[in-house]
């Protein structure tokens, strides 16, 4: 494919005010919007499974003579490891956080622009939104892959 082909479908000709405001704006403050519920979702499930399972365990340790409980405690004690692990590695926390930023302030964005307040009043205001909104997805999407590489550089430090 070449880079005129690859420019043209990337961005349309026709694609105006509404277009802009249509197709990437409100398509983008939905996308975050789900993905920082979705993030919240595994994050506060996950956290809830941490903490009954770290309450089980002094509770479960007096009861008295009951076979094996040693392994059920065992077995609390391996979930517990393995729900940190998870919390650490996929970050559901910080992407809900970072994700709801984005959104909130695309939707800022898209409010002010459409009511004309500043720095959007005036003739230039389409493109300085256009402008500040891409600024905004770069940034987040510049953020989540620092995170793959720093992630990745600190596999590569402890190997």
């Amino acid at each position: 494919m070449s880079d005129s082909t690859f420019q043209r479908d990337a961005a349309p000709d026709s694609l105006d005010q509404t277009g802009y405001l249509e197709q990437r704006v409100r398509d983008q403050v939905e996308w975050y919007g789900r993905k920082s519920r979705w993030n919240q979702r595994w994050f506060r499930l996950l956290r809830v499974v941490e903490i009954v399972a770290a309450a089980m365990i002094p509770f479960l340790t007096a009861v008295p003579d009951v076979p094996r409980m040693k392994y059920v405690i065992g077995g609390l004690g391996v979930l517990i490891t393995v729900v940190a692990g998870v919390l650490a590695l996929f970050q559901f926390q910080e992407r809900w956080a970072e994700y709801r930023t984005t959104s909130e302030s695309l939707k800022r964005e898209r409010f002010l622009f459409l009511t004309g307040a500043e720095p959007y009043a005036g003739a230039d205001g389409f493109p300085v939104f256009v402008q500040r909104v891409e600024t905004l997805l770069s940034k987040e999407n510049a953020g989540w892959a620092q995170s793959f590489v720093k992630a990745g550089g600190e596999k590569e430090r402890k190997a």
